[in-house]
């Protein structure tokens, strides 16, 4: 198979376990500080009843039951041999430390299960649950996926996200102190963010040393605010080739050290209203290898033209420099410590 373009997370699996590897989303029937009363009732305009981006996942059966589930499926599909239990749906640290380590063992018990993925809100972080992670950080292959979705406030206001930008910069260090290995998961194409503002955010994710990006375009749910949204022509959804090139550049400006997680969202054919064109998942992923290709680039390209540029000051044309966008202004303390694997 030929590499790829950008620092695929497929091929970092492989390389830790010797074999082909999959995630498996789980619902550990979790809720969330923005639905259960805490912060809103709401939830984020774009998350359902089910939580965002947690449809195929096999409800109704415990932690390991929907983890055998899920491995028939993938070795089925795919020929996987080992398998990582991704606490996806909902906040999945948002619960006593005890409740949420049967949950994690449990998941460590199944067969071939090599690791742990925890998505969660960089506000669902207190010291004891910090201290249970770092944990798991110690003893198995384990990351930390915090939803960012947007690096400026007001957006994050109206998403009704419920908390700030400052919030999560404060998750990833505390986070980076204990060893734990950050994953952000960032929306492209959010209400009122221009391009220039939504490739901005490739920046803090290098500044930050975030480790890992999972790149999501916004997808219409029905049974959302955003629906509704939409619906009333309030908002409007990108065509595929304007996500599959903003993506190109959005990697082109990543650090190539960041593992890929994602480049695209699956919205479930029975729920998704707009865009209809992510439900071709593989489609997607193929226009954007073409477009790099095409374009002779690779995830990190502009940060080595501006390296050049710093000690030629006319290797970048003023179309590129123009096109960098607006940086975000943020204080961040540098620090070198990974978690182990």
């Amino acid at each position: 198979m030929e590499s790829k373009r950008y620092n695929a997370f497929s091929e970092e699996l492989k390389r830790v376990f010797g074999c082909r590897v999959h995630r498996i989303s789980i619902d550990a029937g979790l809720t969330c500080p923005n639905r259960d009363g805490a912060l809103g009732t709401g939830g984020c305009i774009y998350c359902g009843g089910r939580g965002s981006g947690s449809f195929g996942i096999a409800r109704g059966l415990s932690v390991a039951g929907q983890l055998e589930d899920g491995k028939e499926i993938m070795i089925r599909k795919y020929k996987a041999k080992k398998f990582i239990a991704y606490f996806q749906a909902y906040s999945n640290t948002y619960s006593p430390a005890e409740r949420l380590k049967g949950f994690y063992d449990e998941a460590l018990s199944v067969n071939d299960i090599a690791g742990l993925i925890v998505a969660t809100r960089p506000d669902c972080l207190p010291p004891e649950i910090l201290d249970l992670m770092e944990e798991y950080a110690d003893k198995t292959y384990f990351w930390m996926e915090l939803g960012l979705q947007s690096i400026y406030d007001r957006t994050l206001r109206f998403i009704n996200r419920g908390h700030t930008f400052a919030v999560f910069t404060d998750a990833v260090k505390r986070c980076k102190e204990r060893g734990i290995r950050v994953s952000a998961h960032v929306i492209l194409g959010l209400p009122g963010e221009s391009r220039d503002e939504m490739l901005a955010s490739a920046s803090v994710i290098n500044d930050m040393e975030i480790e890992g990006i999972k790149l999501h375009l916004l997808h219409v749910m029905k049974d959302t605010a955003l629906a509704g949204l939409y619906e009333k022509g309030g908002v409007r959804v990108m065509e595929r080739d304007e996500y599959v090139e903003l993506v190109c550049d959005y990697l082109e400006r990543l650090r190539p050290e960041v593992f890929v997680q994602r480049m695209t969202g699956d919205g479930g054919r029975d729920h998704l209203i707009a865009p209809l064109w992510s439900l071709k998942k593989w489609e997607v992923l193929n226009a954007i290898d073409n477009e790099l290709e095409r374009r002779d680039s690779f995830q990190g390209k502009a940060l080595t033209m501006k390296s050049n540029h710093l000690s030629n000051p006319k290797s970048l044309s003023p179309n590129f420099l123009a096109a960098s966008g607006p940086q975000p202004v943020i204080s961040f303390p540098s620090t070198s410590t990974s978690s182990p694997v």
